[in-house]
């Protein structure tokens, strides 16, 4: 292992001068490279040459600062005390009932402002962790990651190499959708169906059928001529590639991280971690589970009275929280189903007025608006799922961390999935498929079913993908960095209002105390938001090919954001061990299969693309698209309106109009 590590290090020095391999590397004289071997390992003991002696283990041990604070922590959760007429163990119950405040681990020392100087004498880890990763001048520089997890531990040195990795594989992602992009803006004049739309005398002057019943009248076809090419730049051969190609860095991505995380399992001695806590010790029991179960039992392992709850107890909590879950998800579904009718109505009444802006862009208002008020319904409902997961969970009593860490995450993503999702979803595959013709008589409330523009509905995905990723990106990070800096303030204010205007903290855990706390599940807000992010740029990026650049442009800015947040505005996390990122990946797996279907759907039901190599290969005679515009349009006999879909406008131009053409042929009833 060290020798493949050994060339692949000297390949990479042939190929990048050490001048530019500098510009991007922390400070190695202040971090070393070796800074991950300083370990708890019995790797190198040896007696007089051979493994064993405990004299020579004895100078080879070292702890971090992590696992120093990770042993006092095992001591003080595992420490026995008596409390409410029964034994009760650990500082997290005193905590829980409110004996103590607080129990968290000391930074290590101030952090000082700037990048190190070398001349201010000895830095402690966080001084150098703010200087050489926590600014946000550090952006371009590689994460020091055997300093992050000597400091906060594995479980959040983990994260930050996912996150990391993630950012890193989304370059070449990015510059394939900016590419895309550019091919189309490059190609959009030379369009064939384009030209065509926009063409007065060609297929530009076709009459076409209303957009909606009676107060809708007939229009050109060149009157959406803009909205044509603007479906161009998302919508053309280089997209197809595009998806392809982003559907196998999906899964791609799943595979190298798998050998990224086992390298750091072994760097890190993670690698039989997750074995080992199976088979030889068992996980501390939650306090919130000690306290509110009634019944005990002794554990055969560790022949200690314990907690439990009873097997049908168990069933009826889970089989009450999953049915919550059951509703909430219907509940969910109603919230996508509310703004499909705002779209409809939004749209009749828009594209009804004589107004001259609102009208010709009644599909884009629509389209933009309804994303808007989709993002206010999403960043509102965020806060209501958190709470309701965390009660549901709890309903559940799960009796280790993990055990509640797992269900929680499960079910909020669940909920996430459709909150963030179910619009996308909706647009991109059902949107459309239950329109019949412009007679039909069945509607929504009175008004005609939704249904897509010419040339499909991607450009509404690309809209609601890019108003939400984008804007949930923003306001994720306004709020991030605003709140943490807020609640610390409030919080050094409101201990200080009644004493002394001159009284500040000064012991370590005095300043501490002030800072916002980072609980047990710190972490998985950020995984989540990741997680999230991740599907757009996987599962509709067909659509908008210029997500993984935004994505990575996010993820830069993240990077530093979460960094300054946790070496600066967060109390000291309690370090962990553990031998992978958990549940995430499993989720990220099911995103990357769900990936591959997605894009391939979308390019064969929602874009154009099927439907115009049929035409080239198969209908047209000179193996263009001329012509297609023509041979994609069927035609409606107006006659065959009924009299409550009939338009009050029966002409256009002050020419009455006897067939209009329609985009779509699926249904033929009152064709010719």
């Amino acid at each position: 292992g060290e020798e493949v590590k050994s060339e692949k290090e000297n390949l990479f020095t042939r190929i990048f001068p050490s001048s530019f391999r500098d510009l991007f590397s922390y400070d190695r004289t202040l971090i070393p490279d070796d800074i991950d071997k300083s370990d708890l390992s019995f790797r190198g003991c040896s007696v007089n040459g051979t493994l064993g002696s405990r004299s020579s283990c004895r100078d080879v041990i070292k702890y971090t600062d992590a696992q120093r604070s990770r042993i006092v922590w095992e001591i003080l959760i595992r420490t026995p005390h008596h409390g409410d007429g029964r034994a009760s163990t650990g500082v997290l119950y005193l905590v829980s009932n409110g004996t103590y405040t607080a129990a968290y681990p000391l930074h290590d020392g101030p952090y000082g402002k700037g990048p190190y100087n070398k001349e201010e004498g000895e830095p402690n880890l966080r001084r150098l962790l703010y200087s050489e990763w926590a600014r946000f001048g550090c952006w371009y520089k590689r994460q020091p990651l055997g300093l992050i997890r000597r400091y906060f531990g594995e479980k959040t040195g983990l994260y930050f190499a996912w996150l990391g990795f993630y950012t890193t594989m989304l370059i070449p992602a990015a510059f394939l959708g900016l590419f895309t992009m550019i091919y189309g803006i490059s190609t959009m004049k030379s369009n064939i169906p384009s030209k065509e739309i926009c063409d007065p005398e060609g297929p530009g002057s076709f009459a076409m059928c209303p957009q909606c019943d009676r107060r809708c009248d007939y229009w050109r076809l060149k009157d959406g001529c803009l909205f044509s090419q603007i479906v161009h730049l998302f919508d053309n051969a280089a997209t197809v590639g595009f998806a392809v190609f982003m559907s196998l860095w999906a899964t791609m991505f799943m595979e190298f991280w798998k050998r990224k995380q086992a390298t750091l399992a072994w760097e890190w001695n993670l690698a039989d971690l997750d074995y080992g806590m199976r088979i030889f010790f068992t996980e501390q029991i939650r306090p919130e589970y000690e306290s509110t179960v009634k019944n005990y039992r002794l554990n055969p392992v560790t022949m200690a009275i314990e907690p439990f709850l009873p097997f049908w107890s168990k069933v009826y909590r889970i089989a009450a929280a999953n049915s919550a879950v059951l509703f909430v998800l219907s509940l969910l579904l109603a919230t996508v189903f509310g703004m499909i009718v705002y779209r409809i109505i939004l749209v009749t009444v828009l594209t009804a007025s004589d107004h001259p802006i609102w009208k010709p862009y009644a599909k884009i208002t629509t389209s933009i608006t309804a994303s808007l008020v989709n993002l206010v319904v999403i960043v509102i409902m965020d806060k209501v799922y958190r709470e309701l997961t965390a009660k549901l969970t709890n309903l559940e009593q799960p009796r280790t961390q993990r055990e509640y860490e797992d269900s929680f995450t499960f079910k909020m993503f669940l909920f996430e999935f459709i909150n963030m999702y179910s619009s996308l979803i909706y647009i991109a595959f059902f949107k459309g498929r239950f329109f019949g013709h412009p007679g039909d008589t069945f509607t929504l409330f009175g008004f005609r079913q939704d249904q897509c523009e010419l040339g499909g509905c991607l450009f509404e995905v690309c809209v609601q993908l890019a108003i939400i990723m984008v804007g949930k990106q923003i306001l994720n990070n306004i709020s991030e960095l605003s709140w943490a800096e807020i609640m610390n303030w409030w919080k050094r204010w409101w201990r200080t209002r009644d004493g002394p205007k001159d009284r500040v903290a000064t012991t370590r855990w005095e300043i501490d105390y002030n800072l916002l706390e980072c609980d047990r599940m710190a972490l998985f807000d950020e995984y989540l938001e990741m997680v999230i992010q991740f599907g757009f740029v996987t599962l509709f990026v067909a659509a908008f090919p210029l997500a993984p650049l935004f994505a990575l442009l996010n993820n830069i800015v993240e990077i530093r954001l979460d960094a300054y947040k946790y070496v600066t505005q967060l109390r000291r996390p309690l370090s962990a061990r553990v031998p992978s990122i958990g549940a995430w990946q499993a989720i990220l797996k099911g995103l990357s299969v769900f990936a591959v279907i997605s894009n391939a759907f979308m390019i064969a039901y929602t874009s154009d693309f099927i439907p115009r190599l049929v035409y080239m290969f198969v209908t047209s005679q000179d193996r263009t698209l001329n012509g297609y515009i023509n041979n994609s349009l069927s035609y409606f006999d107006t006659n065959h309106f009924s009299d409550e879909t009939r338009p009050d406008q029966p002409d256009l131009e002050n020419v009455t109009i006897a067939v209009c053409r329609m985009a779509y042929s699926t249904k033929r009833f009152g064709t010719i």
